[in-house]
């Protein structure tokens, strides 16, 4: 890999010209260890140019051949999938394995666009009138961008581009600027695959190049994945500029204890939803809502040594359990939550902010943390964390717990412990959420379902991936047809009926 990550346009890589850079970590060690060209509007439009040259050629493709490149992105992906985890862990800080995990589930988006031919097969009536047919088909938009986060460098990317190229657009990345080696990879992958050039691109850089982005008027739709502030900017900046947005926010997301629910299976679940890449998912589970005193003390009482004894350490070292954060910025932030958690009142059952690493003493490291007491007034039940930190808020009965859930400003994801179905079919059907488990801790839609929360986790009207993902990268064209033969003599005046 470079010392210096540059753009990739229009099948090649292109060196910044705007005399910007960042610098990309090692969040383990806490050194730079690369560094990355932040492009500016000009540089998009580049890139801009390139997608829409390649456009028209690229949709003309019949689905079934823009399908065979996803076939053989899919096989490129998964033999270089060791090489790449490893590259994803180095610059975030997740474990290898949780990053092979993680592209795992961006090749099943890749799997379902192979299918695109018959994702995009339109409704066919015969006859809606004498002599006329009437039919709907889904076209591509044109060129379409991504912006992805820095928490899953491989997935994100992956859950938009297969789907929004395998439609007949072209597709321009920006990825997080502090984790952007993924995106160049996945770039020469899909050139192995067959794409041709043009169709994929990448561009890195901060603010500017994403508000290159929203503006420039050859770009046709937006995907994002972030924090929720940045999402409703892009969000009613894109739109105000005409165009069709959908960005994922952030999460506050609540696993309900019931107390006839299955505690070593709570433990473990909280565990690996709570701890795993040290919370930094939008998916992970930041607030245990334990229905009655006894379910709390038994589940706190249970959490206590098994987070005591994660094995915190590098992602590259095989028994780390729980990497680093993935910046200083972040570590402090997150460091903060913690104070103000004691300020606000909360009950501190573990202290995860003492952790030392020999020999890693620079890196991001912290291990994990317990509040138990919380209440829903405390910026920690509020606020989204984004680190390895779980509150405990302690309802007296389901009703409550339910309600709190539902009252939440984010609507991401909830889960339910309980071996009751009543109770179950309940939650499922009122809880004010996007995505739902019952006894799964993180109700993530396999790629051939779509992915997305509700309110404050969602700007836009489409969800991610699978048959909403084939709704938000096209548009529908409906016709009606009539033939000759079938064509009265005379104008006619009034609106068309099909009598």
């Amino acid at each position: 890999m470079s010392d210096v990550i540059s753009h990739y346009i229009n099948g090649k890589i292109m060196a910044g010209a705007s005399g910007r850079r960042g610098d990309i970590y090692n969040p383990a060690i806490g050194e730079v260890i690369r560094q990355v060209d932040f492009a500016d509007a000009s540089e998009v439009q580049t890139a801009v140019d390139a997608a829409q040259a390649a456009f028209p050629g690229w949709a003309a493709n019949p689905p079934l051949r823009r399908a065979r490149v996803m076939f053989r992105m899919k096989e490129l992906l998964e033999r270089n999938i060791d090489a790449l985890a490893r590259l994803v862990s180095e610059e975030h800080g997740k474990t290898v394995e949780d990053a092979k995990g993680s592209i795992t589930r961006g090749i099943e988006v890749v799997e379902c666009a192979c299918g695109i031919p018959h994702l995009l097969k339109g409704e066919f009536t015969e006859d809606v009138g004498t002599g006329v047919d009437s039919y709907s088909m889904r076209q591509p938009l044109g060129v379409v961008a991504g912006i992805t986060p820095f928490n899953f460098p491989a997935m994100i990317p992956l859950w938009m581009s297969p789907i929004a190229m395998a439609c007949g657009n072209t597709f321009i990345l920006k990825p997080s600027e502090k984790d952007p080696s993924f995106a160049m990879r996945l770039a020469e992958l899909y050139k192995e695959a067959g794409l041709p050039d043009g169709v994929f691109n990448v561009v890195h850089g901060d603010k500017d190049a994403v508000n290159g982005i929203l503006s420039n008027p050859g770009i046709q739709a937006v995907s994002f994945v972030g924090a929720t502030a940045t999402a409703e900017y892009i969000y009613h900046t894109g739109v105000a500029h005409n165009k069709r947005v959908q960005a994922l926010g952030g999460a506050k997301n609540h696993m309900v204890i019931m107390p006839d629910a299955d505690m070593s299976q709570v433990t473990d679940a909280i565990m690996g939803a709570g701890y795993g890449s040290a919370g930094e998912r939008c998916m992970a589970i930041s607030v245990a809502v334990a229905v009655g005193d006894h379910v709390a003390d038994d589940l706190v009482k249970r959490l206590m040594p098994r987070v005591q004894a994660l094995k915190v350490g590098p992602g590259s070292d095989p028994d780390t359990e729980m990497g680093p954060l993935v910046s200083k910025v972040h570590y402090d932030k997150v460091m903060g939550y913690i104070d103000a958690g004691i300020r606000e009142g909360a009950e501190l059952a573990l202290d995860g902010r003492e952790l030392t690493l020999q020999g890693y003493e620079n890196g991001y490291f912290m291990g994990g943390s317990i509040f138990d007491r919380v209440t829903t007034d405390m910026s920690i039940y509020k606020e989204e964390i984004f680190g390895p930190v779980l509150s405990v808020v302690r309802a007296p009965d389901y009703g409550t717990a339910a309600k709190m859930v539902s009252d939440h400003e984010y609507g991401n994801g909830a889960a339910i412990f309980t071996r009751d179905g009543d109770t179950a079919r309940h939650f499922v059907n009122s809880t004010q959420t996007g995505m739902v488990g019952v006894n799964v801790p993180i109700p993530v839609p396999m790629a051939f379902h779509s992915f997305g929360g509700w309110k404050r986790s969602l700007f836009g009207d489409h969800h991610m991936h699978g048959p909403e993902g084939v709704r938000f990268y096209t548009k529908m064209k409906a016709v009606t047809s009539r033939w000759p033969g079938g064509i009265r003599e005379g104008a006619d005046f009034n609106i068309p009926t099909m009598g």
